[in-house]
């Protein structure tokens, strides 16, 4: 194999529980109970449905369970479905580097090959980090989106690898695993442009199933390309450009997963610190007082969710999300950002037009400058008065160098769940979750997260 494929292959076979730091655990711990917040808050979801209905009903060996229904399916179907409800609500982690993206994406994944190997709360939590890790390694080195490819090159790989971990295979065999998953998972970026469909939150669950299929393969004795990453027309040859993997942490290096980003708001990564801006101008300005809103904001927030006509006129979910002028807007005339604010009985009003198009947004060079050890943000609000309100932010609640208390956590995942579960059970799942690492099986997040009306 070539030596980025081996790189990785050998860090996901070799890494320990007892390599964790304490501090590693507790985040591990975290981002799960996000991600599952954010399933349970996505389970009603169209897509999540479609997911469902298509997951063929299956007792035979191996199985996996649907997130919420607690019905037994294919392994790869389990990882779909139950990555595409942690993906729906747009409210799960993000990693942000040269690269950027959702890692929490692949955790649909790792579910299923837990429960196919009857592994521990230990080793999930530990295959968590391994899969992070890997997803990080990439995107500290490649900007994708520059290129006009999509994160999947990052979850397809670190689901293999994650997955490889947990099923138990040798580093040979998890080496073929990330190379037959990152070689089939080339997806372009057309997924989040212009006018986003339901496929928006659908993609990297695709990525995250071929990850877990290509390790079920090669534990089968399936064999992958041998120089995926670095031979004649791989990946950097036609996706990526050069690129060598750094440091991986343990042994004194930082993980991954602590420098993953929460979202306080359900709401695109980058908007949520021009939200929270909002919300604090709400207070000092009154909405009908509003003559003109500019937003400075750095060029991979810009193009994101600032940039194109869509954006001004959202007509689907998906373009509402990933709309700033939109979610300012309802944050500005609601005084909050729920999931009910993606509803279309919200963003089809036409009652918000004429604020939305008060809103202008440009990319500041400066800004952009500072990215991504910094996401600057401004927003000038300009009163009829002529009177000028200003606020600027470099991380928003949520950023690793804003966290959010593991409190913070909690509420989210009582507020993302609450519904489905009910108060008690929620309660009850989330003392499950914080002592994953005492469970014998890691199948408990499962039982923990069925809805009592199903």
């Amino acid at each position: 194999m070539d030596r980025t494929t081996e790189t990785l292959a050998r860090y996901a076979t070799s890494l320990r529980y007892a390599d964790l730091s304490a501090s590693t655990v507790q985040a591990a711990k975290g981002h799960l109970i996000d991600s599952l917040g954010c399933a349970i808050g996505g389970y009603g979801s169209e897509p999540a449905a479609i997911a469902r209905r298509v997951a063929p009903a299956w007792q035979g060996a191996p199985s996996a369970r649907l997130l919420g229904e607690g019905r037994t399916t294919t392994p790869e179907a389990a990882a779909f479905a139950n990555s595409v409800m942690i993906r729906f609500l747009d409210a799960n982690d993000t990693y942000i580097a040269r690269g950027s993206g959702h890692p929490s994406d692949m955790l649909g994944a790792l579910l299923a090959a837990a429960e196919v190997a009857g592994a521990s709360g230990k080793d999930l939590l530990l295959a968590t980090v391994i899969g992070y890790e890997v997803f990080g390694a990439l995107a500290d080195q490649v900007a994708l989106r520059d290129r006009g490819w999509d994160q999947s090159v990052f979850v397809a790989p670190a689901s293999a690898a994650a997955a490889g971990f947990l099923l138990g295979l040798s580093a040979a065999q998890v080496a073929d695993a990330i190379a037959i998953a990152v070689t089939a998972s080339v997806a372009t970026r057309q997924t989040r442009a212009g006018e986003l469909a339901m496929w928006k939150g659908c993609a990297t669950a695709t990525a995250a199933k071929a990850g877990l299929f290509a390790a079920q393969l090669a534990r089968e004795g399936m064999t992958g390309p041998t120089a995926a990453f670095e031979g004649r027309h791989g990946l950097r040859e036609q996706v990526t450009g050069p690129f060598e993997i750094g440091g991986l942490g343990g042994g004194g290096r930082p993980f991954a997963i602590e420098r993953t980003n929460f979202k306080f708001f359900a709401a695109e990564y980058h908007a949520q610190a021009p939200l929270a801006m909002a919300l604090t101008l709400r207070g000092k300005v009154r909405v009908e007082e509003i003559d003109a809103i500019d937003v400075q904001i750095y060029a991979m927030a810009y193009s994101e969710i600032g940039s194109e006509p869509a954006k001004w006129d959202p007509r689907t979910r998906e373009t509402a999300d990933h709309s700033l002028p939109y979610m300012l807007a309802v944050a500005l005339r609601d005084g909050r950002i729920t999931p009910a604010s993606f509803e279309p009985q919200r963003y089809l009003d036409p009652s918000l037009r004429p604020l939305m198009n008060k809103i202008r947004v440009a990319e500041s060079p400066e800004f952009t400058r500072r990215f991504p050890q910094e996401l600057r943000s401004q927003i000038d609000v300009t009163a009829r008065s002529g009177q000028r309100f200003t606020e600027r932010a470099e991380y928003p609640k949520g950023h690793a160098r804003n966290p959010m208390t593991d409190a913070d956590v909690e509420t989210k995942f009582r507020d993302l769940a609450g519904d489905g579960l009910g108060a008690q059970r929620a309660n009850a799942a989330l003392q499950t979750l914080w002592r994953l690492d005492e469970a014998p099986r890691a199948g408990v997040v499962l039982d923990a997260l069925t809805l009592s009306r199903t």
